[in-house]
Parts: C-alpha cells; structure tokens; sequence
C-alpha cells in the first residue's frame, strides 16, 4: 500500500531552524521521495517503510532536541505532485 504524509514539525525551542533542517535531510537520506516547502514536508512511500522511518526519526528527534510538536496528515494512495 502506497502512503502519502503531509508532516509539519515544531520544536519546542528559540533555535528551531538547526531541528527543522536536520530532520528534513533525515528524511531526504531514507530512501522516501520528500518534498519540502515553507509550511510542511511531504513525504511519500511504501506504508511500512513510511511508518518505519517516521517512528525512527520522532524518537532520534526527542532524543537529539528534546520536546516537539509533530502533526501528520496520513492519505492513502500516491498524492505526489505532478509536473
């Protein structure tokens, strides 16, 4: 089953942009397709490997920066967009 995820993250500290960029290249390193705009990071793939990596990078993210808010909206299907 094919996953797409609308992923806005929120750390819960002054210096928010080092947390933001880290996990976004987290997330560009997983092997995911990833697409990153000013509001939200879209990412898309296979349901198990998704939820696989977003478990992952919220615990290496609480871990590493402490406190954050995560929201996700979760689609079923392919929701890339098309050039």
């Amino acid at each position: 089953m094919y996953l797409s995820v609308q992923l806005s993250y929120y750390p819960l500290t002054d210096d928010y942009k080092p947390p933001i960029k880290a996990l976004i290249e987290r997330l560009e390193k997983s092997g995911l397709e990833v697409h990153s705009n000013r509001m939200s990071t879209q990412v898309f793939g296979e349901y198990d490997s998704v939820m696989t990596v977003f478990s992952d990078t919220l615990r290496w993210s609480f871990e590493t920066y402490g406190k954050a808010v995560f929201t996700a909206n979760f689609i079923e299907g392919d929701r890339r967009p098309r050039d």
